[in-house]
């Protein structure tokens, strides 16, 4: 159940519903920059910027000041300590419709996905403590109260709110979080590389051109934010999920057999194919669909957002397109992953003992002791992702030189791997 259930008009604070008509108001002329409080006064001179900030935003122009969002307690250098620090509630004081579209998203999990890997503790603590490494973007999902009091006890007191990691304190801007460039930030590089893919499709090139006024502001260019947030929606879901693969199985029996593979390495099924424990883990994050009926919603939705520009026929053959990627990604990793599950169950290879089964355990392959297992999980994590996201955010480079070529000398260099081991045993 979302923490912030959608509250009606009448249950908004009152100050709330003054800002509300304010910035209305705003919307129709200029207002009159607020009277200077104490607050700006002190830190136009400790913190010159974010008083800028914050003079050029909404929240200032409609009476949204420092107290509302940091509290009344702290006044001296010697009392920052009592500084609020917001949270997701505190914005949803007056975002409440937002706020329950986030926490009912992918994004609001982000945090807690972080945290149930089974090796996200075996990172440096300057990574993960340090908000660096994953921490650094999967700060971005909600915590629970004693996350945070932890978090501000080892000196962590920015990024708690999630909405800044977008809409940037203090200017918190929507014209800038609806820019893709808003979404660089996290996603670009190793297994989030959508920016770069996004960025050189024809998509991205063409909104770059609008940018830039080569192009009308009139024309179609879709961002991020047009497929995966439409109007405004902050839910950011998708057909398949983080990881790429869903529930049920698929009808073609060699493709139902390599899925069947991939969900025994991730853990979520057992060797004889029955659920484990970890399928509740995933179904929490929310990284992949779990029914037909969840995967299909997802998939009608974008397929109503392409028709704004492209034929219905065209929307759905690209689309399945993206699928079948999947499907032959999937042939070559399951290969992968049974090479190296036999090689733990004919005793070449010593498997780890906090792995569950006699398979790979491709979410905790951080710490994977040999040269070959090290291999399957760049082959997982980073190649195969390459591979069906560059399908679907139209980008060929990617799919082909990026992902799946690069498993195709994955699969190529385990089995040789395999061999050596097999001949040196």
């Amino acid at each position: 159940m979302a923490r912030f259930p959608y509250r009606s008009c009448c249950r908004v604070p009152a100050w709330c519903l003054a800002t509300v008509v304010l910035a209305l108001a705003a919307c129709g002329g200029r207002e009159a920059p607020p009277e200077s409080s104490a607050c700006v006064d002190c830190h136009r001179d400790a913190t010159p910027n974010v008083v800028t900030d914050w003079e050029l935003s909404r929240h200032s122009a409609t009476g949204v000041d420092c107290a509302l969002c940091h509290g009344d307690g702290h006044g001296t250098a010697e009392d920052v300590a009592l500084v609020r620090t917001p949270t997701l509630e505190t914005c949803a004081d007056c975002h409440p419709i937002q706020a329950e579209q986030f926490e009912g998203g992918k994004h609001a999990l982000a945090w807690a996905s972080m945290n149930a890997m089974p090796t996200t503790h075996w990172l440096p603590m300057a990574l993960t403590e340090g908000m660096k490494g994953c921490g650094g973007c999967h700060r971005f999902g909600v915590k629970t109260e004693d996350e945070i009091r932890q978090l501000k006890a080892e000196g962590i007191t920015f990024g708690l709110s999630s909405c800044d990691a977008c809409h940037t304190r203090h200017l918190f801007s929507v014209a800038e979080a609806r820019e893709p460039q808003a979404c660089r930030t996290c996603h670009m590089g190793m297994d989030h590389p959508q920016w770069e893919m996004y960025s050189s499709s024809k998509h991205g090139v063409r909104h770059l051109l609008k940018q830039n006024g080569t192009l009308p502001d009139e024309a179609a260019a879709p961002t991020c934010q047009t497929c995966h947030m439409p109007q405004g929606d902050h839910g950011v879901r998708t057909a398949w999920g983080f990881l790429g693969v869903r529930l049920p199985l698929a009808e073609d029996p060699e493709w139902a057999a390599d899925q069947t593979t991939i969900l025994q390495a991730l853990g979520v099924l057992d060797p004889e194919g029955n659920p484990t424990p970890r399928l509740d883990v995933v179904r929490q994050a929310d990284v992949a669909r779990l029914t037909q009926e969840d995967w299909q919603r997802e998939r009608d939705r974008m397929i109503a957002i392409c028709e704004d520009c492209h034929s219905g026929n065209l929307v759905r053959a690209e689309l399945q397109k993206g699928d079948d990627m999947i499907r032959e990604a999937d042939r070559l990793l399951a290969d992968a992953i049974r090479i190296v599950a036999a090689l733990y169950a004919d005793g070449v290879l010593r498997k780890p003992e906090h792995y569950a089964y006699d398979y790979p355990d491709l979410l905790a392959f951080h710490d994977a002791p040999t040269v070959i297992e090290q291999r399957l999980f760049r082959m997982h994590l980073e190649h195969r992702m390459r591979t069906f996201q560059g399908a679907f955010h139209n980008n060929p480079d990617y799919s082909l030189w990026y992902g799946w070529s690069e498993m195709v000398q994955d699969l190529t260099e385990i089995r040789e791997l395999a061999e050596e081991l097999r001949a040196r045993r």
